[in-house]
């Protein structure tokens, strides 16, 4: 347009405006026509108006853009025309924008002043509109009450005017200021009502960040499935409107960091911080620091923790902050308990971050330092003072998210501590673990699942600590039980697009292929490898949108007459970690006793070492090297001694159940002199155990799978197949993906030869190798029917990935957790000859009538006469009901 009448031009730069918080290109392309130097306007009052207009539009604009120093610029320049021209309405209606744009900036105090220079020369239907955003100012203050009241007085000059925008966004502003309080009913009808108003209204943009703030309310009631759901249709909206996700990057790190997801939290923090820094969004910046703060908490560096969190305080008390200081004190409280710090300047420290926490209206952060202060108190002999924290706390556990009705229920387990009511204590913390064990089952997704068993074990380490120093096993037995395994007590959910994770696994599998296809060699892997890790990502985030069972009913835990007579002869021991020591309970012929083992760090030492010795001795080909065998024998028998000798009375001849804990989850137990050529069965829990003895039923036939690349692997299958000659065999072009989770779908005794492959750093993304790639564990989830007993004959099949609270993920697990009975399969890597002998005598072993785990001894101790063979076999596990 080259040139316009004055009245066009005007109405160009109106139009601009409405659309800058709906369309913002399209609103900066019409605002730029108007201040073009061709641009036509009439007289020098109605260019300076619609000069005026179009610079607000273009502020708007790059706020929408996350640009906030252009924003400040342009809202400037917009008042400083509109005052130049006598036009008093236009100069408050652009200071009504500019208070915003310096909150999110960090300047509030600025920001409430250029609020007040507006309010004179506004008329009713922008005093609503200002009213409601000086609220929101003081929301981002953390000034909660205030702003609460704020939009009490802003809602009926809104609605006067019959503005429904404006309504709507006020419904989605107190919504998220309801979410801080705590009261989440209202923030959540608040915000379902903006998001419909939104949608009626045509306005995209708006419904999606009222969508995303859904997401970031359920995320903190604990349904993290549900979270992320709202923000994932959120961010499609936001990439459609090629809108900066910077803020809701902080949001989504808040619900990961509660699904203790904390690489993804971790990473999430960091894109947003950058994103905030570039823009100068300096009071986003500061919040995005501060959950930066507790990811890293969380993923073990207290120190870098708490250097970051005295950053954001900081920055929060230059912006006139208090409340989101508070919440920085917090963080940094956190981290100074979790580096040790117990003196009598901590406790002080932590009664005042309480007081701030409390001030300024900080539910759920206040419960958790309010517990913190205690354990100070208590751990100083000062009970008054620590009673004194606890009962507000304690006030909480009839209502609210889990996780802080189980945080008020350890609360309510100190004060009885201390009060010495042993009894009472342990019914809090059992009710405490049940509503956690119901939080649990309600995620779904395994992931989810295993990372939410961590929330349990300040309770379940209590429980623990009450029994052992009452010396009563069975209540041990019973404590170490509720804090084991919980993830594997139910099956996986599936989430809704299910057949779109099955095509994502199947892209994977080819992406796969043709990375270790050694004609792509030589080119360049990069875009293979970003593939991969995009698909990765995506089935990932798909599966923790699945819902498992909320109305569940938490099993009740076996019992010592139970247990004992699936045992029969065998003994079971089940290892604990407490207070930096192992111990063990053992059950005999009904009996319960407890055993001091040793230091829980010493143990872990000489796992690794033995580990490290079984990998040396399986890469040699002929008898192993004196020096491998020299560390294989001290790493083995110092580990025998520490293990069995106090355990030596219990254990006899007899065949032993074993639960492991931490790093001895990883343990080849054949390679221990006391347990050599003894039935040993290896489960995550003595409940799950028990389910896979008394499990009903089987499967019809035999399958056995060769995989490609295994230099033994089609000898082993053949020589295999000549005993099971009903069975359906694999091999070749046959053993793709398809065919072969066909053929395990309720199947009763499954072999597979394959390649192996644990993954550390994404345990469910562990791995079979099959013709057309990985069959991982996500694949194994959507087995109908598990087949009844399994071998793996790959190295590391059988290795998980241990999390807080011995929850486990990796191949084994799953398959445990889906219903198999019985998993054979090794821990370290083993020779492929010896493997296919040692297979070879198990699967004769079993024709024979003899149990899985009788049957992997028997053939282990067969090859044990020639000893480097012996050890080398040793790496085999029989997992489950043995």
């Amino acid at each position: 347009m080259t040139s316009v009448e004055a009245r066009s031009v005007l109405a160009t730069a109106e139009e601009a405006l409405q659309l800058a918080q709906v369309e913002p290109e399209r609103a900066r392309r019409l605002a730029l026509t108007v201040l073009a130097p061709n641009s036509a306007a009439g007289d020098a009052s109605g260019a300076n108006e619609a000069a005026a207009v179009a610079e607000r539009a273009l502020g708007l604009v790059a706020r929408e853009l996350d640009d906030m120093a252009n924003a400040t610029a342009h809202l400037r320049r917009s008042v400083d025309i509109a005052t130049s021209a006598g036009l008093p309405l236009r100069a408050a209606q652009a200071r009504m924008s500019l208070s915003l744009t310096l909150a999110y900036a960090g300047h509030s105090e600025e920001a409430l002043r250029q609020a007040e220079l507006a309010a004179p020369a506004l008329p009713p239907a922008d005093l609503g509109r200002l009213e409601q955003q000086r609220a929101l100012i003081l929301q981002r203050l953390g000034r909660l009450d205030e702003a609460l009241e704020g939009y009490r007085r802003a809602l009926p000059l809104l609605r006067r005017t019959g503005n429904a925008d404006d309504e709507a966004r006020l419904m989605m502003n107190r919504g998220v200021a309801h979410a801080y309080q705590g009261n989440l009913r209202a923030a959540e009808a608040d915000l379902k009502r903006a998001a419909k108003a939104f949608d009626r209204l045509g306005q995209v943009l708006y419904a999606a960040k009222a969508r995303h703030n859904l997401g970031f309310v359920v995320g903190r009631r604990g349904d993290i499935p549900a979270a992320l759901r709202w923000y994932d249709r959120a961010e499609a909206d936001y990439r459609r409107l090629g809108v900066s996700q910077a803020i809701g990057l902080v949001d989504r790190c808040e619900t990961l960091l509660s699904a203790r997801l904390i690489p993804e939290a971790v990473a999430a923090a960091t894109r947003a911080a950058e994103e905030f820094e570039a823009s100068g969004m300096e009071a986003d910046l500061a919040q995005a620091r501060l959950l930066l703060a507790q990811a890293v908490l969380l993923q073990g560096d207290a120190s870098r923790s708490a250097e970051i969190a005295t950053w954001a305080r900081g920055s929060f008390l230059d912006q006139h902050r208090p409340g989101w200081a508070a919440l920085a004190s917090y963080a940094w409280l956190r981290a100074t308990w979790t580096l040790g710090d117990r003196s009598p300047d901590s406790l002080e420290r932590a009664g005042q971050v309480v007081d701030e926490l409390v001030a300024t209206g900080w539910v759920g952060p206040a419960i958790d330092a309010r517990l913190i202060t205690a354990r100070l108190a208590l751990g100083l002999g000062l009970v008054e003072q620590a009673e004194a924290q606890l009962h507000p706390v304690s006030a909480a556990r009839r209502s609210g998210p889990a996780e802080m009705r189980a945080r008020a229920w350890y609360a309510e387990a100190l004060l009885r501590h201390a009060r010495g009511e042993r009894r009472g204590t342990d019914v809090a913390l059992r009710a405490g673990m049940s509503i956690l064990a119901r939080h649990q089952a309600a995620l779904g997704a395994t992931e989810l699942r295993v990372n939410a068993g961590a929330r349990s074990q300040e309770l379940a380490s209590l429980g623990m600590r009450l029994a052992w120093e009452d010396g009563r096993p069975q209540r041990m037995l019973a404590w170490a039980e509720r804090a084991r395994a919980g993830a594997l007590r139910w099956r996986p959910a599936l989430p809704p697009a299910d057949a779109d994770i099955a095509d994502r696994l199947s892209e994977l599998r080819h992406v796969v292929s043709m990375l270790e296809d050694k004609g792509f060699a030589a080119q360049d892997p990069g875009p293979l490898l970003r593939r991969q890790a995009a698909l990765e990502g995506q089935i990932r985030q798909k599966t923790w949108r699945a819902v498992g069972e909320h109305d569940i009913v938490v099993a009740a835990l076996p019992t010592v007459a139970q247990l004992s007579d699936a045992l029969g002869a065998a003994v079971l021991l089940e290892f604990v970690e407490l207070d930096g020591a192992l111990r063990a309970i053992a059950l005999r012929d009904g009996r319960t006793s407890l055993h001091v083992l040793g230091p829980t760090n010493l143990v872990d030492a000489k796992v690794d070492a033995l580990r490290f010795a079984l990998r040396r001795l399986a890469m040699q080909r002929q008898a192993p090297a004196s020096g491998a065998a020299r560390a294989f024998a001290d790493a083995s028998d110092s580990l025998d001694r520490l293990l069995f000798g106090p355990l030596a009375g219990r254990l006899g001849d007899r065949p032993v159940v074993m639960v492991p804990t931490g790093p001895c989850h990883a343990l080849p137990w054949a390679s221990l002199p006391s347990l050599r050529g003894r039935p040993v069965s290896v489960a995550p829990s003595a409940a799950l155990w028990l389910r896979a003895v008394t499990a009903a039923g089987g499967g019809r036939g035999t399958v056995l799978v060769a995989g490609p690349g295994l230099a033994h692997g089609d000898a082993e299958i053949s020589e295999i197949s000549r005993l099971y000659q009903r069975a359906t065999t694999l091999r070749g072009g046959e053993a793709q993906s398809a065919p072969v989770v066909r053929a395990l779908n309720g199947a009763d005794l499954v072999h597979i030869a394959a390649h192996g492959r644990f993954r550390a750093d994404n345990p469910l993304f562990s791995s079979l190798r099959l013709v057309d790639g990985p069959l991982t564990v996500y694949d194994f989830e959507r087995l109908r029917h598990v087949p009844r007993r399994i071998v793996l004959s790959s190295c590391e099949a059988g290795q998980s990935f241990v999390a807080s609270g011995n929850e486990l993920m990796g191949v084994s697990s799953a398959l445990l957790s889906l219903g198999a009975r019985t998993l054979v399969a090794s821990l370290v890597s083993v020779p492929d000859e010896v493997t296919r002998s040692l297979m070879v005598h198990f699967h004769r072993g079993l024709l024979g009538g003899r149990p899985p785990a009788e049957a992997l001894a028997s053939a282990q101790a067969v090859l044990g006469a020639a000893d480097h063979l012996g050890v080398r076999t040793s790496g085999f596990v029989c997992f489950g009901a043995g």
